[in-house]
């Protein structure tokens, strides 16, 4: 199993021309051009599970269609998408903040699926995804430290009561480094697909490792690469998955 995780920064863009005429400009442009070099980056590396952090659900810079139901169309997979804000949240009545979403796309049937919601933080959103044989958590922490150590403690929970296999995975924003998981993974038993912490941001001269693959030890990560791809501030992260001790792939 190919498992592709991309903050898409809403297929805005990134480099000098991003913050030309004034800082973050390019946060306000029409997308579909990025959006389909990403799609086209996309198609090229055949995932069958992609984790989409940072997609524009319906702005006008999507042309009020979703980003994830567009890439879902070419790639033929089921997928799930929602707004990353509290349902109390002020962003969801701001406009193109209130299309700001996270989603997950598979070539597998989905079981079932529920949104969770931290209790601290601006981006709260827990997408929870099952499959036939693992659970899937897509997260978008908090640019707080404070906040992230009481999210990772609610994730805590969640990961406990899955019965099956989980893959946890998303833009974690650990800007204190890589340590600041340490506890989280001791108590979820969960291991890092990037054991050599290669970073992914910025995209241009990656030096922070902020997105993460986390997996439970029941999967083996026999592959995993970041792509010198720089169509948003993330380079994608890559990790192919088999059972350990096996060969098959899930």
């Amino acid at each position: 199993m190919r498992f592709l995780l991309y903050n898409i920064r809403y297929a805005t863009g990134h480099g000098k021309g991003y913050h030309l005429p004034l800082p973050f400009s390019g946060f306000f442009r029409h997308t579909t051009n990025k959006l389909n070099q990403i799609i086209e980056f996309i198609e090229s590396v055949k995932p069958d599970i992609i984790a989409l952090i940072e997609v524009d659900s319906g702005s006008y810079r999507s042309e009020k269609c979703c980003q994830a139901d567009i890439i879902a169309q070419k790639l033929h997979q089921f997928h799930i998408v929602k707004t990353k804000y509290g349902k109390n949240s002020m962003a969801c009545r701001v406009p193109v903040l209130n299309t700001q979403s996270n989603a997950l796309l598979t070539s597998e049937k989905i079981t079932a699926h529920q949104f969770h919601y931290f209790e601290e933080g601006f981006k709260r959103l827990v997408i929870e995804v099952e499959l036939a044989k693992i659970v899937i958590f897509i997260v978008h922490l908090s640019l707080k430290y404070r906040h992230r150590q009481q999210q990772l403690e609610h994730l805590h929970r969640l990961v406990k009561n899955s019965d099956k296999p989980v893959i946890v995975a998303g833009d974690f924003n650990t800007f204190r480094g890589g340590r600041e998981l340490e506890l989280f993974k001791a108590a979820t038993g969960l291991e890092d697909a990037n054991p050599m912490h290669y970073p992914s941001h910025p995209s241009h001269a990656p030096h922070r490792q902020l997105d993460f693959i986390l997996h439970s030890p029941e999967l083996e990560a026999v592959g995993f690469h970041i792509p010198d791809i720089r169509l948003s501030d993330h380079a994608p992260l890559i990790c192919d998955f088999n059972y350990r001790g096996k060969d098959e792939g899930i």
